[in-house]
């Protein structure tokens, strides 16, 4: 199938798995009462005094958190197409540079200690968010040398970090003075998106819009970079710069969105290889599939972690553990596959 249909299909997939899913929860709410209340809510249609409370749930509760999960998938997919191809490797995810573990020193310090508690219902984002800037200064310095960022040292440093940031965690909730909090942080380092908001909307996919526009122009350059510096820089590619301005991108585009959501890990890993048994290497039409597939993934990964022990919630990393690691190894063998290429 070429890669102009599987957008579209996936995108029709997509939008039918958006719609279901703001119907689906614990008060489930038909397909016909979803579209009356969704065509109210872009229209300003008037809906009737009874339907007021099933309203509000479609239009402040539910619809957010589909728009939320789109923008989160298409996010971490994207990333994780490009840090797998920044570092030539192939187990490499958006989190493989330490960010996400540098965040979650800055989200546990707030749900333990109440760090930044004077920023109110923001303070655990903020802090994740100062958290990960840290950790991608600290990466940045530490692999950097006079040849510039190489993938080997980058992994290496990142995975060091991401060790070293996971013992200040633990060291904190071992002396942490309200031990019931520990649940908290386990929650927020497996991802949710039950805080999602309309306010939380606009910076997550501005990031994600831009971060993914500067991707997929750059994507024969991630073609060149693949197969070597040496191939790269015979072909007019300067890899140590380009190298430098990947990290920026994919360090802003995962800090922001593990402020907002958490640590939700598995989906930049799987979904670029999947993307890759359909379409091939080329990431010209990787980054074309990989968004709309990742986005499709992590809609229904939310449906399951609110659905599955209702009324409770279950951590949307663990579904997307729980969902993609099965489904990635049956793809796996049914399909000959190596990394860049099938």
């Amino acid at each position: 199938m070429r890669t102009a249909a599987w957008v579209a299909a996936l995108t029709v997939v997509l939008a039918a798995s958006a719609v279901a899913a703001v119907g689906m929860g614990t008060v489930p709410i038909s397909w016909s009462e979803t579209l009356h209340y969704l065509h109210a809510f872009v229209t300003g249609d008037i809906i009737t005094a009874d339907e007021v409370t099933r309203y509000r749930i479609i239009a402040d509760t539910r619809l957010p958190r589909v728009l939320l999960a789109i923008v989160v998938g298409a996010g971490l997919s994207m990333v994780g197409v490009a840090v797998q191809a920044m570092v030539r490797n192939a187990l490499a995810d958006p989190f493989v540079l330490g960010i996400s573990s540098g965040a979650a020193v800055g989200a546990t310090s707030v749900i333990l200690f109440g760090t930044l508690a004077v920023l109110g219902a923001a303070a655990v984002s903020l802090a994740a968010f100062a958290g990960a800037l840290v950790a991608t200064v600290l990466v940045y310095v530490a692999a950097r040398t006079r040849e510039g960022l190489s993938p080997l040292r980058l992994v290496l440093t990142g995975t060091a970090m991401a060790y070293g940031f996971s013992a200040v965690t633990t060291v904190m909730i071992f002396v942490s003075p309200r031990g019931e909090d520990a649940k908290s942080v386990m929650f927020w380092l497996l991802g949710s998106l039950a805080s999602a908001r309309w306010s939380s909307l606009p910076i997550a996919a501005a990031v994600t819009v831009c971060g993914g526009l500067l991707l997929a122009v750059w994507s024969p350059k991630l073609n060149a970079l693949v197969m070597g510096d040496d191939v790269a820089s015979g072909l007019g590619l300067h890899a140590q710069r380009f190298r430098v301005y990947l990290f920026v991108v994919c360090a802003a585009m995962t800090g922001t969105l593990v402020a907002i959501v958490g640590a939700i890990g598995f989906v930049g890993l799987v979904v670029p290889h999947v993307t890759r048994m359909l379409v091939g290497a080329d990431h010209t039409r990787v980054l074309a599939v990989a968004p709309v597939l990742g986005a499709v993934f992590m809609v229904w990964a939310d449906v399951l972690s609110r659905t599955v022990v209702a009324p409770a919630e279950l951590p949307i990393g663990a579904i997307t553990a729980f969902v993609g690691v099965p489904t990635f190894i049956l793809l796996m063998r049914a399909r000959r596959y190596t990394f860049g290429g099938t």
